[in-house]
């Protein structure tokens, strides 16, 4: 199975790739066509988009994800 997500955080310009065995985060260049132009599209509208993710959160830093802390 392939660990590779494309994420946008909400408020921000920009998609990025985050590719989970390699341990690497990645801008996304705008995509100009197909699947991903129309999700780009779309969250440019305020649209929100997940396909085969059942979890995503925004927290302020990596330490306090680590301890437990979210402020939902």
């Amino acid at each position: 199975m392939t660990k590779v997500v494309v994420i946008g955080i909400e408020g921000e310009k920009g998609l990025w790739v985050v590719d989970l065995d390699a341990r690497s985060v990645e801008p996304l260049e705008t995509p100009k066509s197909g699947g991903l132009k129309t999700v780009a599209d779309l969250r440019a509208t305020g649209v929100s988009v997940i396909k085969g993710a059942d979890v995503a959160l925004v927290v302020k830093s990596a330490a306090a994800a680590s301890s437990g802390h979210y402020e939902g």
